[in-house]
């Protein structure tokens, strides 16, 4: 008995890769936003790099070939501003790359509500504003590409890591309610979800619990893996239009585990829980 294929949804393989594109990459200064900013370019795609810095000082790190506009994805006005420029320069777009965030980890008792506040501002709210903000100039083209930049922590859920997780679990809920929503005015969506990799997330690691602050920064210090190349294989996903883009093996691994073997992901989770409170004497 030949039993039914089961196609992942990080095998598909990819097709031919588009040029000459309209892409908006917020947080696109440093780590992995600005590596895909690079990698658009590469492929012949014009840029709008986004990131906190005063549109009049813009970043060195932002590629010459890339365009740069201040936008801080807490603001209803920014977010205005940044779809009225993509309307004057290039009457449209085809590519939102909604990526800043922020990192966080903290045992419950330590995150204060503050600390609540601003990652979900961020991480969360910030990718719901750039989807309200350029879902209605996409439904006017029908067509375009809804990029959401979640992580492993979306969907593996890590001790110490309660805020983060929940807001990168929600960004990669709110990316599944739009595919089903949005695939029928021609609109793809498209969630990223790598695990840690070497990047400058570490170094404005924001947490009120010092030790889970150090905890993660370990993790993701100690990747074999850096953005250059997180974002070539997100390239690849895009290309194939994949939904969930896992771009390297770590987050593979990992998300096969949790699906298929619960028991040994639980023992794993468990023991860094374990790991952890040796580390810090329980307190």
């Amino acid at each position: 008995m030949r039993l039914p294929r089961v196609t992942l949804p990080f095998v598909s393989s990819p097709s031919p890769a588009e040029t000459n594109r309209r892409v908006l990459v917020t947080g696109g200064a440093s780590g992995l936003g600005l590596a895909l900013a690079t990698a658009f370019l590469e492929r012949g795609d014009r840029v709008l790099v986004t990131d906190l810095a005063p549109t009049d000082d813009r970043p060195a790190s932002v590629p010459e070939d890339a365009r740069y506009l201040r936008l801080d994805v807490r603001s209803e006005d920014e977010w205005q501003a940044a779809r009225a420029e993509v309307e004057q320069i290039w009457g449209g777009i085809d590519v939102l790359v909604n990526n800043a965030g922020i990192a966080q980890g903290g045992r419950i008792e330590y995150l204060t509500e503050e600390d609540w506040r601003l990652i979900t501002d961020i991480n969360l709210l910030g990718v719901a504003r750039g989807c309200r903000t350029f879902v209605p100039m996409l439904k006017t083209q029908g067509r375009g590409h809804l990029v959401n930049t979640a992580s492993l922590a979306g969907l593996v859920h890590p001790p110490t890591m309660a805020s983060y997780t929940a807001v990168k679990a929600a960004v990669v809920a709110i990316s599944e309610s739009l595919r089903w929503e949005l695939e029928p005015s021609g609109i793809t969506v498209s969630v990223l979800c790598p695990s840690f990799f070497r990047t400058n997330l570490a170094s404005s690691l924001n947490s009120s619990d010092p030790a889970a602050s150090g905890f993660a920064s370990k993790l993701i210090d100690r990747s074999e893996r850096g953005a250059d190349e997180i974002a070539a294989e997100v390239m690849a996903g895009l290309d194939a239009k994949q939904f969930l883009i896992l771009p390297d093996p770590d987050a593979r691994k990992s998300y096969r585990g949790k699906r298929f073997m619960p028991a040994v992901y639980a023992r794993t989770m468990l023991g860094m829980g374990q790991k952890f409170a040796r580390a810090t004497g329980g307190s």
